[in-house]
């Protein structure tokens, strides 16, 4: 007699953030969840909490992403939450170098795992790929001229996947946060501490856990409903630059 299998949800980025934050909401959900990331010490603690199975993963790496991905033998949702900005230099000043990184892990790195996994998720018979854009990908501003590109092919890449999976069993949105308060701006900055705070400070932004919890509610819908798009912002913020801020 076999035994009923939870589906299994897989995320990347899962280190910290809002892919740490998705691992402890799918696993509350009832999912079998494999997460993957660089840091590896980081995952480990993280599955020491949850339970949940953490692997090594680098999305900027083919070899990496074939390794990690061979080791999976089932996928009911896939989130693609690996990103990141660098730096908030004008087009005119920016360094070329990093546009190809952040085109590297935003678009290539979803490209990689969504392509490596798509086979698994056709036969899940019910599955959905969730994939972590931006307001960035709607809204350009100034300071985010390589993000923004990134994000809009982002937002690209998943409506053509959305075009294409059309018929099929598989489900697929795009998340769009706002401004959220994880390691995102201190990464961005080269750990520049201040400079992070700056992008929050005297506003009420977004946490990890807000933008989970949408990621769970979208791959728990009746199979009958695909959440295309979602954008999800703080009260304080109406748009990507307009955050209105308290003073002391």
């Amino acid at each position: 007699m076999s035994v009923q299998r939870n589906p299994v949800a897989v995320v990347t980025g899962a280190s910290s953030g809002i892919g740490a934050a998705t691992v402890r909401h799918l696993v509350k959900e009832g999912f079998e969840v494999v997460m993957g990331a660089r840091r590896m010490d980081r995952l480990r603690a993280l599955a020491d909490e949850t339970g949940a199975r953490a692997m090594p993963l680098d999305v900027t790496e083919v070899a990496s992403v074939a390794a990690f991905c061979e080791q999976i033998d089932r996928c009911d949702v896939l989130v693609n939450n690996a990103g990141g900005a660098i730096g908030a230099d004008s087009i005119a000043e920016t360094d070329e170098a990093d546009w190809t990184a952040m085109f590297d892990v935003n678009v290539l790195g979803v490209l990689r795992v969504t392509q490596r996994l798509l086979p698994l998720l056709r036969a899940s018979g019910n599955a959905t790929v969730v994939t972590i854009g931006s307001i960035a990908g709607r809204e350009p501003y100034l300071g985010g001229g390589g993000y923004n590109a990134a994000k809009h092919a982002v937002t690209a890449l998943t409506r053509v996947l959305r075009l294409e999976l059309l018929g099929e069993p598989v489900r697929v949105c795009q998340i769009d946060p706002g401004m959220v308060d994880t390691e995102f701006s201190l990464m961005r900055f080269g750990g520049d501490a201040d400079r992070a705070a700056t992008v929050y400070a005297g506003a009420d932004p977004l946490t990890a856990d807000d933008i989970a919890d949408c990621v769970a509610w979208v791959v728990t819908r009746p199979s009958r409903v695909n959440v295309d798009s979602l954008l999800v912002l703080a009260r304080d913020q109406t748009s990507a630059q307009r955050v209105h801020r308290r003073t002391a």
